[in-house]
């Protein structure tokens, strides 16, 4: 085995590592926000924060998830409180989906109880450290979207 396929196998073990890491903490941050979230809707959550009212239709198609897969888990977030329904003015038939002050703040302290982790955990990484691995997950990520 050459050097560059040994290094491609050093990078799946981390990546999978990373993953697991990325799942626990998922978990963690759902049930802070609220202990019946599952870390797929704290997922959906934290998106519909950040890209504002949706459909269903929508988040199914960034997600790639299949449309009821959504409205179970929509479903779930409005019994939960964190997410609101309206009709939407554009289609009568479809509704937009919207984070309440409530999710949002919630997730807001979460993201921010994450960040002082992280903070604690990587104190003695240096600013260029940090900025040096957002770059190269920056690049590994536009790299991998290409195809």
């Amino acid at each position: 085995m050459n050097d560059r396929i040994r290094t491609l196998h050093a990078l799946e073990q981390e990546m999978g590592i990373l993953m697991r890491r990325v799942r626990r903490a998922l978990s963690e941050r759902a049930a802070l926000v609220h202990p019946s979230l599952q870390p797929s809707s704290y997922v959906m959550l934290a998106h519909l924060i950040e890209a504002g009212p949706r459909r269903s239709a929508d988040i199914a198609e960034a997600f790639d998830l299949d449309k009821g897969a959504v409205s179970r888990q929509v479903q779930h977030l409005v019994e939960l409180g964190l997410v609101e329904r309206t009709p939407d003015p554009a289609d009568g038939r479809a509704t937009i989906l919207t984070a309440t002050t409530e999710a949002k703040d919630r997730v807001d302290q979460v993201s921010r109880l994450r960040i002082e982790q992280l903070d604690e955990r990587l104190a003695d990484w240096t600013a260029e450290d940090l900025d040096e691995l957002v770059s190269r997950f920056s690049r590994y990520n536009a790299t991998l979207d290409e195809r």
